[in-house]
């Protein structure tokens, strides 16, 4: 076999026309900045998900960093981020003069564990800390438990910024990410669930005055004009071009969600009892950015995915170390409890090709290839 990971030409081929037609009118028009398309994907974003506000940036990083600029955060600050997950959740921390506090993730969801927080808040109050912002994240497509941590949150005097990255389309007991938190930001990253092709990423908000302060911000801080600066900002704005394809992309997404989900619903019926498939909690809704597997331990794990290499079915870790334990972040204050999940799944955690566009002859070889490395062994020919 030979199958991609995540399959941009087969979603390409199917709207190519239409993303070319855009990309025309774009020529055509010449405003390759800030063009009306910019405005349009805004409006039509905003009708997605339910927010009032949405404001498009270069990318997700770049979001994250104007998020906790619009909350103020600077030195003295702590900021609490799980620490299985990509580094920008943690990155753009301490450029702002704050701190990143590691939290212990759940072993079911992936997600930022309520308990964890809460110990790691008076962690970081006992280092002379002031808790200001937590960022759960929405891993692999699912929603974090905002109901819990939220609460948390706000007995501190802490707003909430929802890292959705890999989340944006997902829905939590009938809210859509971008609706669940302070300020939601995404990313448009190519291999994201809804991706433009280059980097994009975009802030949610229905709090009107963060909004102003955030389209402020992406444009050097601007006032009147440009040429007014009123506060030191960002130059991150979203480039036209990619604002046309993702208006296209968009028309097909909610069609797409449902095809991650059979994706996914085949996947989960199949490796049940030989592997820990995703859990996704009742009332919630993955957008399955990431289809991610449990293994028993790292040597398993290894065997299963070189065989799958072996028959040209790619696999990736996500993440093979937890932030805690990379040099950049390893002076950072963590969870006094530990991070022994986080570090367990680095170990054990791969993930399959997730795309809606997996031939059904495909995911049937892709499951036969993790079969047959995993069934070698008999202890697992006994969970059958």
């Amino acid at each position: 076999m030979t199958i991609a990971f995540i399959d941009l030409a087969a979603q390409q081929a199917r709207i190519r026309e239409r993303i070319e037609a855009r990309i025309r009118a774009v020529l055509d028009h010449g405003n390759y900045i800030m063009g009306p398309e910019v405005a349009e994907l805004e409006e039509k974003l905003g009708e997605f998900c339910g927010a009032r506000h949405v404001i498009t940036c270069a990318n997700g990083t770049d979001a994250l960093e104007l998020a906790l600029m619009a909350l103020g955060v600077g030195e003295g600050d702590a900021v609490f981020v799980p620490s299985f997950t990509f580094a920008a959740t943690a990155e753009v921390v301490p450029g702002t003069g704050a701190t990143p506090v590691f939290v212990e993730v759940d072993p079911a969801t992936f997600n930022m564990d309520p308990e964890s927080l809460k110990r790691a808040i008076a962690h970081a109050r006992g280092l002379g800390l002031r808790p200001a912002v937590v960022i759960p994240v929405d891993l692999f497509g699912l929603p974090a438990d905002y109901d819990a941590i939220t609460p948390i949150a706000r007995a501190e005097g802490m707003r909430v910024i929802a890292d959705s990255a890999q989340g944006f389309g997902a829905s939590y007991k009938g809210r859509m990410t971008g609706t669940l938190a302070d300020i939601t930001t995404t990313s448009f990253f190519p291999a994201k669930p809804l991706g433009c092709y280059g980097d994009g990423g975009a802030l949610f908000t229905d709090d009107d005055e963060l909004a102003a302060l955030m389209r402020s911000l992406r444009v050097h801080g601007k006032g009147t004009d440009k040429y007014d600066n009123v506060r030191i900002g960002r130059n991150s704005r979203l480039d036209t071009i990619q604002a046309a394809i993702l208006l296209e992309k968009l028309v097909i997404y909610p069609d797409e969600i449902e095809g991650r989900q059979r994706v996914a619903e085949t996947y989960s019926r199949a490796l049940e009892g030989c592997f820990r498939v995703p859990h996704v909690p009742e009332g919630c809704r993955s957008v399955w950015a990431q289809y991610t597997l449990v293994a028993t331990d790292a040597a398993e794990r290894d065997a299963v995915m070189a065989h799958l290499k072996a028959q040209g079915v790619p696999s990736v870790v996500y993440y093979p170390r937890p932030l805690h334990r990379q040099t950049a972040y390893a002076d950072f204050p963590t969870d006094p409890a530990g991070l022994t999940t986080s570090e367990a799944l680095a170990e054990t955690v791969f993930s399959l090709p997730m795309h809606p566009y997996i031939e059904e002859g495909d995911q049937k070889g892709i499951i036969s290839v993790c079969l047959s490395e995993i069934l070698k062994s008999p202890d697992h020919w006994m969970l059958l």
